[in-house]
């Protein structure tokens, strides 16, 4: 991980503040620009569903493939008018989760999945991710490594 910079930077942008990782779900409010409430998630499917419809409603980033039914009938995104910004970046960037938060940049739909770049926002590091799959690793092991400094911490080994 790198330097990140605590910034948004893009109008897709997702903070996602996880308050708690019990029995392996990970679960939280996810914040974006459209919206002045947490979206509350349970799991990374529900993470994952949630930034869909955002991207879909926004038309960004454009999908490179369309969503495929169990018939194999392709259906597109439908862009929302009138998806108007209610919070501003540095707004977003007050919001902060119990385990941690994120900042998920998603630059690309390609290949039926995301690429893009993931902020730990306690400790300012950045990666990029080429799969919505390795997004989940990454987030997954900076919890269990947030987790292991708060036990060690606290003297709990």
């Amino acid at each position: 991980m790198t330097k990140g910079g605590n910034y948004i930077g893009t109008p897709n942008g997702i903070v996602l503040c996880v308050m708690g990782n019990g029995s392996g779900t990970i679960e939280g409010l996810l914040y974006h620009g459209y919206r002045e409430e947490g979206i509350p998630f349970r799991g990374y499917e529900d993470i994952i569903r949630i930034a869909e419809d955002l991207f879909n409603a926004l038309g960004f980033p454009f999908m490179g493939t369309g969503d495929r039914d169990i018939h194999g009938r392709i259906h597109s995104c439908q862009k929302k008018e009138g998806m108007a910004r209610v919070m501003k970046d540095d707004e977003l960037l007050q919001k902060h989760g119990d385990i941690g938060t994120f900042v998920i940049r998603v630059q690309h739909r390609q290949h039926s999945s995301w690429q893009g770049k993931v902020t730990w926002l306690e400790e300012d590091k950045s990666v990029y991710f080429r799969s919505a799959l390795e997004l989940i690793k990454i987030i997954d092991g900076t919890l269990d490594e947030a987790e292991k400094g708060i036990v060690t911490e606290s003297g709990n080994e």
